[in-house]
């Protein structure tokens, strides 16, 4: 049962924020049919570093299919599990509604996680992990527009409550920020070629669905290896739409403050610019003193507040690879708060 930092009338009946029936059993038998929703990585490695134990609380920030939920509260921590996708929310919420109170579950980006727990009643955390990225279930609804080989209106939202969709982006972006976006969010080599085509086609006929604009990036750029050719372009345009960078910075900044001493934070990314952005925030915070060449002395740090736990990031092993492709990309890391 969550303890004494559960116990808050917000949980039992909020009126903003979607929970698991607080009249559920303790325990109960779990769903007798499930299907693979996403398939977490690195789950061994995260429950490790994080050190969860009994009576532990962890924010999971991005819950999506509930396998790293569920892996916490077998190993007997509570969790308040947050997803800014409804799908997975009630996805978790049915899947984890045997656990009873040990979970609460929440519609929320984790950027905003601080509001989350401030709602709560809940002051500090034992841990916290953050697993980026799109979800397999995401990835094979074509509703959802995230997949380049099922057809789907050009969305991305991963909540649909936001306004900006990725056929705003495509239609309404200069040909100057289309071309950033393409080489910044998707490191993608023929950016300016694709976005001057996209700007020529637009007006005749503008994008509406993901194959017609798969297929025109395809036929521009043609096809080399196992790749397709319009990933980049996808992967920018949905990093673009849920302003992933900009959430994983806000969210960084919000969780650490809330860690106790001694509890740990874990990111799991997929993408460089988010572990840059992973490893610089860790690096920036565990330095106690600070020097600059125009400096006559090092100066404290004002932020040092974590360790490194992980001085290199955490890679899944080969069998984890054969086993789920898309956990090749995959890189931990993790932090522990000092002070």
């Amino acid at each position: 049962m969550l303890r004494q930092h559960f116990i808050n009338p917000l949980w039992i009946a909020p009126p903003a924020w979607f929970a698991l029936d607080p009249k559920a059993p303790e325990e109960s038998t779990p769903p007798a049919e499930d299907f693979i929703y996403h398939r977490p990585v690195l789950q061994r490695e995260v429950l490790e570093l994080l050190k969860t134990k009994p009576g532990m609380l962890i924010v999971d920030g991005t819950c999506g299919g509930g396998g790293h939920t569920e892996a916490l509260l077998v190993s007997g921590a509570d969790v308040v599990a947050l997803d800014q996708d409804p799908d997975a929310v009630r996805h978790v919420s049915e899947r984890l509604a045997h656990l009873g109170r040990r979970i609460i579950v929440r519609q929320a980006n984790f950027r905003y996680a601080d509001c989350v727990l401030d709602e709560l009643g809940i002051q500090s955390v034992g841990g916290a992990l953050l697993d980026l990225g799109v979800s397999s279930r995401q990835l094979e609804n074509p509703e959802r527009g995230f997949s380049l080989i099922r057809n789907g209106p050009l969305d991305m939202r991963m909540d649909p409550r936001t306004g900006l969709t990725a056929e705003t982006i495509v239609n309404d972006y200069s040909e100057e920020e289309l071309t950033r976006l393409f080489r910044e969010l998707g490191e993608e080599p023929a950016a300016r070629r694709i976005a001057a085509m996209i700007v020529k086609m637009r007006k005749t006929s503008p994008f509406r669905e993901t194959l017609s604009l798969a297929r025109t990036i395809e036929k521009l750029v043609g096809r080399h290896g196992r790749q397709h050719p319009a990933t980049q372009v996808f992967q920018a345009l949905r990093m673009e739409v849920n302003d992933e960078l900009g959430a994983l910075e806000q969210g960084l900044r919000v969780l650490t403050p809330r860690l106790q001493r001694g509890g740990r934070i874990a990111v799991i990314t997929f993408h460089s610019l988010e572990d840059r952005i992973v490893k610089n925030f860790f690096r920036s915070r565990s330095k106690e003193w600070l020097d600059r060449p125009e400096w006559p002395e090092p100066r404290r740090n004002p932020d040092y507040d974590l360790a490194l736990v992980t001085s290199k990031p955490v890679e899944p092993g080969e069998d984890e690879q054969r086993a789920n492709p898309r956990s090749r990309s995959a890189k931990l890391r993790v932090a522990e708060k000092i002070k």
